[in-house]
Formats: structure tokens, sequence, C-alpha cells
């Protein structure tokens, strides 16, 4: 009975569970899915309005319907809601009262709606609220009521409205706010004390507004607990001084793609744990020394897309952390090669995009990126040269330094500025024309004007080229070259030149003799003669020139020479120009480029003037050697030479090979004649010669061994003789 009785009892139980189940499912609103106990998901079901339900329902789905309002009523039933989730719907007016009963609601989504307005008082009963999302709406206003006193708030989301003015108490009770995006709104003013209350904001999107100016003091004053503060995709022009001072906890600010044109020295004082700085797609024009130097713990910057010309060396100097910093696509010209000398933990530069002249200023920072590239870092800093056009498209790396001094052999001071080129005077080109020039002499011309213009404005401090082949000697003159403009210019390796035979005072006083003729043209005509070009090897010449005794020296005019060396039949002309003073009459170019034809000519400068006239009488061309190519051509003989003696040695080997096995092959045959080709073996056996034969034939005959057929025994005749048809052959023959 027992038994029976615990029997009955599980099968009420059983009964009673299917049944519970039953009513379960039959609780569950229709179209709708509810895999918990307390969860109903309706998610892109086609619903028009909140569906109903009778059981506790903690979390609601509602997202991708067609709802188009919320009523009073709506959420009536659904007091035990802790996550609501209404996005992507129709929604254009939710009832001040739709949330009444939702005292335990804590996640609010209303985001991808068309909500224009919240009245006050609306969300006042969330006080649980804590995560609060009405994105992509088109609200325009908010107001101090608004969110009401949603204390517990830590997470709001109001991007991409059409919000355009934030008010003093807007947030003012939300003080618990952690993360607020405003990012995509037309916010074009923001009350000073709007983020006042908000002590514990860690995040604040501001981006892509109509913001244009940051300058009071007390905007983020406040925000003491703030992380990240985003304001790019802005119109600001000004950022005011002690704007971020407060925000001593901040670690990345982006202020990218404004209209910023300056930096004040306190602009981003303050921001002392400040990691990542992002300033690219602005208007700056220059970084000044003390700008970034309070922050000393940034590791980030992205100065790129700007105008940047200038870059002071000290800019970077308090920078010990800086790990990464991007100067792309600006107009920076050279950096000084100390600017990066105090980041010893810079891994990453970015330098493309801008207007490089690769001169001497630029060698102390291809040094400097060398060693550092040893280490290990900088492996994607690449600085292209822009000018001057002989280097254009060339790599920094890849220059030597002969290149950077760009033939001159002086190196003026990091801080000298560049002098502009003087205007053409007019009647220049025309004067040419007249005179039988033809426009690519009266380019000249006016190239070799500007030159002089430039070094009679510039006073320059001379340096030593250094040469890759031998050290300048103290004697050797280098008093820099003039590099026409008038041209394109390719890579070549012509830089660095002295003169011969100048006397060491004449250099230091930069002196230059004086004659009495004024005029360039007749003085080429009448004392230029006997240019010769000598000494060629693969990478220099000596070209050299005199004058006769009859130009006399006077105080009227100073004198110069001029001596230009072009690439002779090229598409692109190469022009480069030396100067030299009066008294020498030779000049020693050094590191012309290997297998190329040159022509030089050599002209007067007197009194600072040049014949217009192209010198051509007084011209002569050379061919430079190529030591590379030598050494191929070398190399090149040996290898055919030790394939010739190869193939000697591999034919010689096959016929003495044959040779040897004809003769093997010959021994052979004759050691192992057959003997049935030599005897006759078959002949009748006879008994009476059987034992003299025997005896005598084979003695060593043994009697074991089984007697031949009578048919098988060989005969040795005694008697044979020789055929008398030839006497030299002897034939054996066997008688019968």
């Amino acid at each position: 009975m027992a038994k029976r009785a615990l029997s009955h009892l599980a099968l009420w139980k059983a009964g009673a569970l299917s049944l519970l189940l039953l009513c379960a499912r039959a609780a569950c609103p229709e179209l709708c899915e509810c895999p918990r106990a307390q969860h109903v998901l309706c998610a892109n079901r086609g619903l028009r309005a909140v569906p109903e339900s009778s059981r506790p329902v903690r979390v609601l789905g509602l997202a991708g319907n067609l709802i188009g309002n919320v009523s009073a009523l709506a959420l009536a039933r659904y007091g035990h809601l802790t996550r609501l989730d209404l996005q992507f719907n129709q929604i254009r007016r939710v009832h001040p009262k739709a949330f009444e009963t939702l005292l335990e609601l804590e996640e609010l989504y209303l985001g991808h709606n068309l909500i224009s307005t919240l009245h006050p008082g609306t969300l006042g009963p969330l006080q649980k609220l804590t995560v609060l999302f009405s994105n992509d709406n088109d609200l325009r206003e908010l107001t101090g009521d608004t969110f009401g006193k949603l204390g517990s708030l830590v997470r709001l989301r109001l991007d991409k409205n059409a919000i355009e003015l934030l008010s003093e108490s807007v947030f003012q009770h939300v003080s618990s706010l952690m993360f607020l995006h405003l990012e995509s709104n037309q916010l074009r003013h923001i009350h000073h004390r709007a983020f006042y209350s908000l002590t514990k904001l860690q995040f604040l999107n501001l981006s892509d507004n109509k913001q244009t100016q940051l300058r009071h003091r007390t905007l983020f004053s406040q925000l003491r607990s703030l992380l990240t503060l985003l304001l790019s995709r802005n119109q600001i022009t000004h950022i005011g001084s002690h704007v971020f001072q407060n925000l001593k906890k901040l670690t990345k600010l982006s202020l990218s793609t404004n209209n910023i044109l300056r930096l004040e020295n306190d602009t981003l004082k303050g921001l002392v744990r400040l990691r990542e700085l992002a300033i690219d797609g602005n208007e700056l024009t220059e970084i000044q020394a003390g700008v970034l130097e309070p922050l000393t713990r940034v590791e980030r910057i992205d100065l790129s897309d700007n105008r940047i010309a200038h870059i002071d060396p000290a800019a970077f100097a308090r920078l010990a952390r800086l790990r990464v910093l991007d100067l792309s696509n600006n107009r920076l010209r050279r950096i000084s090669g100390g600017a990066f000398a105090s980041n010893a933990a810079l891994f990453q530069l970015e330098l493309s995009g801008n207007q490089w002249k690769c001169d001497c200023r630029m060698e102390k920072l291809k040094d400097w990126m060398a060693e550092t590239r040893a280490r290990g870092k900088l492996l994607t800093a690449l600085v292209r040269c822009d000018r001057p056009p002989a280097l254009e498209g060339k790599y920094l790396e890849h220059v030597n330094g002969t290149e950077l001094l760009n033939g001159s052999g002086y190196c003026p001071a990091d801080d000298e500025e560049d002098v502009m080129e003087a205007q053409e005077p007019p009647g220049v080109t025309e004067d040419v024309l007249k005179r039988g020039g033809d426009k690519e002499t009266a380019r000249d011309a006016r190239g070799s004007h500007k030159n002089l213009t430039v070094k009679r404005k510039m006073e320059v401090k001379l340096r030593p080229a250094p040469s890759a082949s031998a050290k300048v000697s103290s004697s050797s003159a280098l008093l820099g070259t003039l590099t026409t403009k008038t041209f394109p210019l390719t890579e070549e390796n012509i830089s660095t030149w002295e003169l011969s035979d100048a006397p060491q005072n004449h250099v230091e006083r930069h002196a230059a003799v004086r004659v009495a003729v004024t005029d360039a043209c007749q003085f080429n005509r009448r004392y230029i003669v006997n240019v010769s070009v000598h000494n060629v090897s693969f990478d220099s010449s000596t070209v050299s020139w005199s004058t006769p005794a009859d130009a006399h020296t006077a105080q009227a005019h100073a004198l110069m020479f001029r001596i230009l060396f072009d690439r002779f039949g090229h598409a692109v002309r190469f022009p480069r120009y030396v100067y030299t003073d009066g008294s020498a009459r030779a000049v020693t170019l050094r590191e012309l480029r290997p297998d190329s034809t040159y022509i030089t000519c050599v002209e007067s400068v007197v009194g600072g003037a040049l014949c217009q006239v192209a010198p051509r009488d007084h011209c002569a061309g050379f061919v430079t050697t190529s030591p590379e190519s030598v050494v191929e051509l070398q190399h090149v003989t040996a290898a055919v030479l030790a394939v010739n003696a190869l193939l000697i040695l591999s034919v010689g080997g096959v016929w003495l090979g044959r040779v040897l096995r004809r003769r093997i092959k010959t021994r052979k045959s004759s050691a192992h004649t057959h003997v049935r080709r030599m005897y006759s073996t078959r002949r009748p056996f006879r008994s009476a010669m059987a034992a003299t034969c025997v005896s005598s034939e084979f003695s060593g005959y043994q009697s074991g061994r089984p007697l031949a057929e009578e048919g098988d025994l060989i005969q040795f005749p005694v008697d044979r003789f020789y055929d008398s048809r030839d006497d030299n052959s002897v034939i054996p023959r066997i008688s019968d």
C-alpha cells in the first residue's frame, strides 16, 4: 500500500509540473519568445504596440518593431522591469507617465527613434536608472527637468541629435554620471557651468559639433575625474590659456579636424598625466618651445595634416616618454638635428608628405635617424627630399654628406633664414635674344643673374665640404657654388669641388683680382685661353685655363671666374656653377658621376656682372671612367677563361679515355684468339699415330680424365711451311 501511495504522489507532482509549464507557455505574449522565466524577447516581430503580459517580466526586448507611441498604460503591467529595449522603432512621442510604474528599471534604450521631446518629469520615476540611451533621435532642447533627479545614472548617450544649447542646470541632478556622449549634435553654445556637477565624469565626447572657441577657464574646471575628452570635428579656431588646467587625470585629448591656428604656452598647462594628444587636421603653422612642455607623460602626439613649417629645436625636449610622433602632411622643410635628442623612447616617427629640403642642415637628423634605426626603432621614418631638384624623390638616408652640400662647399647656420631669389631686371632676356642667343642661353643668363644677386646679399660663412676620397687640405679654397634653379634637376653625385693653386691668404681674405677691363664679354674674348681638362678619373677631373700677361690688375673692378659643368647629351639638363676668385687658374671637380660625358665652360665675372652670351669658345668636354665597369670586365674575363679551361680539360679527358679504351680492347683481342680459328680440329682419328701423338704432345694428360670423342681430338702437326706468295707474312699451315 505504501508503494502505491508513493507512486500516486509522484504522478501527481509530474502532472502539476506539466500544468505549470503549460500555464507559463500560455503566459508568454504572442509572437514573442520567453527563453527564461522572466525574459520576454519580441525583437523584429512587426509589433505596433507593446504586448500585454500577466507574468512578472524583468527583461523586455522590443527592438526593431513598428511601435509609434508609448502610451501611459502601455507598460503598466511591467512594474518589475530592470531592462527595457525600445531601439530601432518609430517612436515619436513618449507619454510623460509612460514610465511611472517602472520603479525598478535600471537600463532604458530609446535610441534610433524619432523622439523630438522628452517632457519634464518623464524620466523622474526612474530613480534606479543607470544606463539611458537616447541617441539618434531628433532631440533639440534639454532643460534642467529633462532628466529629473536621476542620482544613479552612470551612462548617458545623447549623440546624433539636434541639440544646440547646453544650459547651466541641464546636468545638475545627474552627479553620478561617468560617461556622457554628446557628439554629432549642433552644439554652438555650452554654458561655462554646464558640467559643474559632473565631478565623477570620466568620458566626455563633444566631437562633430559647432563649437568655435574654448575660452572660459571654468568650462572643464570641475571635471577632475575626466580621463578622455574628445573635441574633434568642430570649428574651433582658438583655445584660451588654462582651459585644461584642472584636468589632472586626463589621459587622452583629441582636437582633431578643427581650425586651430596657434597653441599658446599655457594652452596645455595642467595636463600632467596626458598620454595621447591629437591635433591633426588643423591650421597650425609652427610649434614653439614650451607649448608641449607640460605634457611630461605624453606617449603619442599626432600633428599631421597641418601647415607646420617650423618646429623649435626644443619643442620636444621635455617629452622623455614620447613613443609615437606623427608630423606627416605638413610644410616642413627641415628639422634641427637635435630636435629629438631627448626623446630616447621614441619608437615611431612619421615624416612623410612634407617639403623636405635636403641640405647640410639635415645631416645631423640623418645621423640621428641612422643611429636610432640601428637599435630597432624608427623603421617607418622616411624623409623624402623635395628640394633641391637634384635630390627630388630621393630618401635622406640614401643621400651622402657631399650631396647635402649641393655642391656649395659651405653650410649656413641652422637659424639662418633663406634669402629670396632676386627679381630679374627688365630686359635681360630680350638683350640676350637681340645678341643672337637662344632661349636656353637666356634662361641660363637669368639664372646667373639671380645667383649673383643672392651672392651679393648674403654674407656666407664658409665651411669645407667633406670628401669621400680625400680630405680637403687647408690650402684648398672652398668658396661656394651657386646652383641655378632654372632647369629641372635629377639625382646626381656632384657636390664638392676645390680650387687648385690658390694661396691660403686669398682664401682667408676672399680677395679678388682687380682688372682694368670693365666688360665681361670683352674679357672672355681677350684673356681666357687654353681651357683644358686633365687628370680625369671616375669621379673627378681638373679644369684649367690661363690668361695672357696683358691682363694687368688695377683697382677698378673685381674679377672672378665662373666654371660651368653639365652632363652632355641628356634630355634633362644638370648645370652647376663654381665661382672662384681672380687668382685661380684651375678647379678640381670631385664626385662626378661615373660613365657620364660632361662639358665644362669658363667665363669671367667682372664687377659682379656676367656676359649675357654663353662662352661657347671657352668650353671643353670630357668623359669620366668607371672603376666598377673595369672590375666587372675583369671578372667577366676571368670567368670566360675559367669556362674555356674547363671545356678544354673535358674535351681532352674524353679523347684520352677513348684512346685508352681502344688500346685495352686491342690487347684483349690479341691475347684471347680462339683456337678453332687457327687450327682445324675435325680430322679422322688414326690409331697408328694415337700413341705417338698422345705421348709426345699430351705428356701431362691425366689418366682419370675421360677421353674425347674421335672427332674432337686435336692434332699438332710437326711439318709447317711458309707461304711463298708473300715473303713478309708468315701463315701457319697444317698438313694433312
